[in-house]
């Protein structure tokens, strides 16, 4: 099979499961919201439409499109490499700067962690030294 021809089969497939997917999504959302909600707490039932503008909603408020990664494991690696290329003196400056933000953080610790120096950004997750 050419990819031209491949194209013209996957295409129309893929199309229709993305909306069988999102219908039973929606059915999913209105059959649990008319179950449940309306006899808890005596709001009305909804249609299918206002169904799928819920999951829509909670998609967009929730979870995002997933058009990217995830943004915490990005931010978390680019906060391990940063912490990689500095001092000792840059990473308790960071800290301290990070704990000051918070009103209820607790003063730190003189604890050495496993890095074997004080106030270290914490190590790698899954490295056995």
């Amino acid at each position: 099979m050419t990819r031209k021809r491949r194209l013209l089969v996957i295409a129309p497939l893929a199309i229709l499961g993305m909306l069988i997917f999102i219908a039973v999504g929606g059915e999913i959302v209105l059959q649990l919201w008319n179950w449940l909600l309306p006899s808890l707490f005596g709001w009305r039932p909804i249609t299918f439409w206002q169904a799928l503008g819920l999951l829509l909603l909670c998609r967009i408020l929730f979870g995002g499109f997933g058009f990217r990664g995830s943004g915490r494991s990005n931010v978390r690696r680019r906060l391990e490499e940063r912490c990689e290329s500095m001092t000792p003196e840059e990473r308790e400056k960071l800290r301290e700067r990070f704990l000051g933000r918070s009103a209820h953080a607790a003063p730190p610790e003189t604890k050495p962690n496993a890095g074997g120096e004080a106030g270290s950004c914490p190590p790698k997750a899954g490295l056995n030294e």
